[in-house]
């Protein structure tokens, strides 16, 4: 069992890399990878051989998809670093992880297209209180000066953009750079450390310039700083540092360092800052709340694994966990069967389970993502992991009738390392609708049903699940009547049927007098009526409506309970045909989160989606957001998400409830009632 802390003196960390999509997270990871020795060479993208994004569908679509974890060494100490999707449809990974990870490295380009999505991960960062670092990666390709950068990507952050760095230029080419902390300057080693050089002379000034406003910035947070740089002392290194180092873990700041995690640039200083200014797992618990547990871990991800079965992905808080223990959640008990390191999604049996290492324990197959673990029963606090609202679904069926039965287990696994997604039986159209975060998020799950379990999948379009009413009323009888030797069959029945305002649902009653209808039967009656209901005279559920049994007539030796039911399913659909029938469609109440700067052309969206806009506010909480109200028909929600995120750089959301139902009259519904017609032809 390895111990609580490591050769270099620190318990072991877990550093989440997270970023925009594009934004090279992957690529830093296996350039920290190949810096720190524990790989040979820096694998690409491009030639699809890196230590993450090591998955089918990841390489196929050049896009992290999940989550990947690596563990490496660093003077000593052991560093675990996972490596979250950029996507906003794949955010749940991310958001999972990062509970325990002790801080986060934010890769972010020096692009100001970017900002919006940049705002989205440091807003999540700083709501969950997780100290974080900024990479501005691809140096050696940004347009602009790093000072002009800065106040671009501020906005997107609510704690001060603190620039650790500043770069070193030759023709336009990033050759370098000055550490503001260390006051020392450095040139680039392509893949190699960078080598300390003399101080420029053209940026001696530049660089007293941004080191004076980084200790502006920490001044801020301490008075003994502010008095020194007031009375132009100059502060000692070391308490430069040391602010630095609190400030960070504080949440105060958030430093910014650069580079080029494609050529290995700027690496080794990224790795110094995490091993001397990062938190570490106590820091981490006391953060979490859980310092009073005995023993406590956090499960960041679950995976399915073709060869091994189920790992659970864990980060040990507190305590110790050891193969063939028990282990709880909840009222859930599991017992560990195996203790394996990931190095990207290859588990290597072994590994230290002690406060701050992050492994995966196997076939705990009562765990989930997201539980808090304990090696005791009782009470431990719970870690909550908000699951996003589904914005996209689409129906699902097995390709072979053979997979039906199958396909629900494999679904339900996809869940399981995924609970983004989820599949809903939906009881008015009968379909089995899959959920997720937008259509690459399902196109991969999919892609994963058919590579991972072998069930091919079909999906189409998910059904709207139309309504109708009816808007005149009418008396009608039906008579069932049939004779085939021995007991025939006789129910009669007068019905009088009714339309009842919008959102009543469906009433029955009776006026039977006289017992022409014996009592006994009259619930028959009312069967038959709702049998009907189900499908009207369009084809779709009946609402609103209300039906009275006035009359009838029975005969004493072939009334039975199935005549009269079959007498009242006679009477409605006699008469509801006659009752001027018309289609209703759901209408949600749509709550849109965009950039403000991009709320006029969501209204337009809205608008040419046949929808109301009923207001809009700013987001609480968010910079430069807004929240935009509005009905709008369920069947325009079908692919919105799409369109939403083209409209804002890919960060646009929505959440929808159910509102009310109204008609639909004209081309759009004479196109329903053919749609429906050529299905049940």
């Amino acid at each position: 069992m390895a111990d609580a802390k490591d050769k270099g003196g620190h318990s072991p960390r877990c550093i989440a890399l997270v970023g925009p999509y594009l934004s090279g997270k992957t690529t830093l990871l296996e350039s920290i990878l190949a810096r720190t020795g524990a790989i040979t060479r820096q694998g690409s993208m491009g030639d699809k051989n890196t230590v993450g994004d090591a998955s089918r569908e990841a390489r196929d679509h050049a896009m992290s998809v999940e989550l990947n974890v690596a563990q490496t060494e660093f003077l000593g100490d052991t560093y675990t670093f996972v490596d979250c999707p950029g996507s906003v449809e794949f955010q749940f990974d991310a958001s999972a992880a990062l509970t325990a990870c002790d801080a986060a490295i934010v890769v972010c380009e020096p692009d100001v297209k970017k900002v919006p999505a940049l705002q989205l991960i440091l807003k999540q960062l700083e709501d969950r209180r997780i100290p974080h670092f900024l990479f501005l990666n691809k140096i050696d390709k940004a347009e602009g000066r790093v000072r002009d950068i800065l106040p671009i990507l501020q906005p997107a952050s609510t704690k001060p953009l603190v620039l650790r760095q500043i770069p070193i230029w030759e023709n336009e080419i990033s050759t370098g750079f000055v550490d503001l902390a260390l006051e020392r300057a450095y040139v680039y080693r392509e893949h190699a450390p960078s080598e300390i050089i003399e101080m420029p002379g053209d940026l001696a000034d530049r660089e007293k310039e941004a080191r004076f406003s980084m200790l502006e910035q920490l001044a801020d947070y301490d008075d003994e700083l502010m008095e020194q740089l007031l009375e132009d002392v100059e502060p000692p290194r070391d308490k430069v540092f040391d602010d630095l180092s609190k400030e960070l873990k504080d949440g105060d700041i958030c430093p910014v360092f650069l580079g080029s995690a494609e050529n290995g640039n700027g690496i080794l200083r990224l790795l110094k800052a995490l091993r001397h200014e990062a938190p570490t797992v106590a820091q981490t618990v006391e953060r979490l709340g859980v310092g009073d547990a005995p023993s406590c871990a956090q499960v960041l991800k679950t995976f399915h694994t073709e060869h091994g079965g189920k790992l659970s992905l864990v980060r040990v808080l507190t305590g110790t966990f050891a193969d063939s223990a028990n282990i709880y959640a909840g009222d859930r008990a599991a017992r560990i069967s195996g203790i394996f390191t990931l190095m990207g999604q290859e588990p290597v049996k072994g590994g230290g389970s002690g406060p701050g290492a992050t492994v995966a324990f196997g076939r705990v197959d009562s765990i989930r993502t997201g539980d808090t673990l304990s090696t005791e029963k009782g009470n431990i606090p719970e870690i909550e992991i908000p699951v996003p609202p589904a914005v996209f679904g689409l129906a699902l069926s097995a390709k072979e009738r053979k997979d039906e039965v199958k396909m629900t287990a494999a679904v339900g696994k996809i869940i399981e390392e995924d609970p983004s997604i989820s599949l809903e039986h939906n009881q008015d159209t009968g379909e089995m609708v899959l959920w997720g975060q937008g259509e690459m998020h399902l196109r991969v799950a999919l892609e994963r049903l058919k590579s991972k379990f072998g069930i091919p999948a079909q999906t189409v379009p998910r059904q709207v699940p139309y309504k109708e009413t009816i808007k005149k009323s009418i008396e009608i009888q039906g008579r069932h009547k049939k004779q085939s030797g021995g007991h025939g069959q006789f129910g009669d029945v007068v019905v009088d049927i009714k339309p009842l305002p919008r959102g009543s649902g469906f009433e029955f009653s009776d006026t039977i007098t006289g017992g022409v209808v014996p009592k006994q039967y009259i619930p028959s009656v009312e069967t038959g009526v709702k049998e009907y209901l189900v499908s009207g005279a369009l084809g779709f559920p009946v609402v609103d409506v209300a039906v009275c049994l006035k009359d009838g007539s029975y005969h004493s030796v072939d009334s039975s309970d199935q005549a009269f039911k079959s007498a009242g399913a006679l009477a409605m659909r006699l008469g509801m045909p006659k009752c001027a029938p018309v289609l209703l469609e759901p209408v949600m109440a749509v709550e849109i989160a965009v950039p403000s700067d991009a709320t006029a052309r969501i209204n337009q969206i809205i608008s040419g989606r046949r929808g109301q806009i009923l207001g809009f506010d700013s987001r609480p909480g968010w910079v430069g957001w807004d929240l935009v109200q509005a009905h709008m028909p369920e069947a325009e929600l079908q692919n919105l998400i799409v369109e939403l995120r083209s409209a804002t750089a890919g960060v646009g959301t929505f959440t929808s409830k159910f509102d009310h139902l109204a008609e639909l009259t004209g081309k759009l519904a004479e196109q329903v009632l053919s749609d429906r017609s050529a299905k049940a032809a």
